[in-house]
């Protein structure tokens, strides 16, 4: 099937990592609508595969969402699609000359490259395929080291490693444009980071979430539960100035037990702001406070343009907020005058969650984003468990496995209308009917699918040694 396409039509081929798939899609269409752009596919198209052509898109649009993508390698000016050699060759006689002039001309240097998914070719089948592309107008000279253009070819072998075919499904040409932001998994890893917890966020993640969010330059994020600032730290890379709270006094000051292996105390300077500080980021830190998730501090009305955490599921932090275990509030005079501290208590998921939304509902600003990880026993799930709020829209929700049994969902959400009192009586009354009431109620679920995994695999390893 050759790709037909009129002298003003565009397209473009982005090639994506084959890793947190089911994150991809959204990050894209998040990113392209900050730009005011829509993500048309082609169609038959298939998410999971590493190439989507798009429509309908500007080359300035699609620039910038590769200057903010981490989920896409590559993007190419589409010049010829088929899936033959010679579909691919009579696709690329029907693209305009005219398109192809400006990087074709005497005075510049290009080169061709080759890339393949699932399978690795020679280096002499490369030159042949190579030499099958000089019917193109090519009049410059070859530069490998710094052309002027770049343009590749790329042939699709499918997903199975086990039965690699040896023809291309697909073949596809055309004129590189720009690369992702890959480089900042590597550059923000955790394993190099100055302040780390148990539970700090993967880089990778953490970027994921901050381009759900649609976070941009002089943006105000806020995050709830932001324990060691990972998030922070994605959104304040894209220039949103940040800020969070978390009821843990130590991870706040950066002080007590280190995480880091083969580090008993944490250092006297690892906390959240050093944290930005390496990563050229202190100037969008505003700062972060002890405070607890389910008591608010912030005078009403709207205030941030996104809310982006990670809330806490019981299982390697616990989930807690301050008062009473019997909720019984005592004045001061009982403590001879002095003030009371609040001692911890249980803080159910399903609370949690209650909160965060109706948190949301207030303090977003019309259009922002809440972004958040949900818990989920893979057995019992269905999306009516989702948490749903009458002025927020779903926009996302996207599966991170963890284990047979467990795995957690991306939840983004978007504000749509301002908040009224009705509407947290409403959202009170479903959460009643959710899965995480009770304070260990996915603990328990964690831990016994856990067991009666583990159980499964014991009773095996008896049987074979027997």
């Amino acid at each position: 099937m050759a790709l037909h396409c009129s002298r003003t039509c565009r397209k473009y081929l982005l090639h994506v990592a084959q890793e947190n798939i089911e994150f991809r899609l959204p990050e894209i269409k998040s990113l392209l609508s900050l730009n005011g752009e829509s993500f048309i596919p082609e169609e038959n198209f298939d998410e999971k595969s590493p190439f989507w052509v798009l429509n309908s898109v500007s080359e300035e649009g699609i620039r910038r969402v590769m200057k903010r993508t981490v989920c896409a390698k590559s993007v190419f000016e589409l010049w010829g699609f088929g899936r033959t050699p010679q579909e691919l060759q009579s696709s690329l006689k029907n693209w305009p000359v005219e398109n192809m002039v400006p990087y074709l001309t005497r005075d510049s240097t290009y080169k061709i490259n080759i890339y393949t998914f699932n399978k690795t070719l020679l280096h002499q089948q490369r030159i042949q395929k190579i030499d099958a592309l000089e019917f193109l107008p090519f009049q410059g000279k070859v530069n490998l080291k710094n052309p002027d253009h770049v343009f590749c070819l790329l042939e699709d072998y499918g997903s199975d490693p086990n039965c690699i075919p040896d023809e291309p499904f697909r073949i596809f040409f055309g004129r590189w444009v720009a690369d992702g932001q890959r480089d900042l998994i590597k550059s923000h890893s955790v394993k190099k980071r100055h302040f780390i917890g148990n539970t700090s966020m993967d880089a990778g993640l953490s970027f994921i979430m901050a381009n759900h969010a649609r976070v941009k330059p002089n943006d105000l994020v806020y995050d709830p539960f932001v324990g060691t600032g990972s998030l922070l730290v994605a959104c304040a890379h894209f220039g949103s100035y940040v800020c969070g709270t978390d009821i843990d006094y130590n991870t706040i000051h950066g002080i007590g037990k280190a995480s880091r292996k083969n580090q008993k105390w944490r250092g006297p300077d690892e906390n959240i702001r050093a944290n930005l500080r390496q990563y050229g980021a202190e100037k969008s830190y505003i700062d972060v406070l002890v405070s607890d998730a389910s008591k608010t501090i912030w005078r009403a009305g709207a205030v941030f343009d996104a809310i982006i955490t990670d809330p806490p599921y019981g299982i390697r932090e616990s989930t807690r907020k301050t008062g009473s275990q019997k909720e019984i509030i005592k004045p001061p005079e009982d403590y001879g005058g002095e003030s009371h501290v609040p001692v911890s208590m249980a803080y159910h998921l399903s609370d949690i969650f209650t909160d965060l939304l109706n948190f949301a509902s207030k303090y977003l600003v019309m259009g922002g984003r809440l972004v958040y990880w949900l818990p989920v026993y893979r057995p019992e799930y269905k999306e009516e468990i989702i948490p749903q709020h009458p002025c927020l829209k779903l926009i996302s929700n996207c599966e991170q496995t963890l284990s047979s049994h467990t795995s957690r969902r991306l939840i983004t959400m978007e504000k749509l209308k301002e908040f009224e009192y009705t509407d947290e009586l409403a959202h009170l009354v479903e959460s009643k009917f959710s899965p995480y009431q009770g304070h260990n109620s996915f603990r328990e679920k964690y831990f016994s699918g856990l067991t009666k995994k583990t159980g499964m695999q014991e009773a095996k390893n008896l049987k074979i040694e027997g």
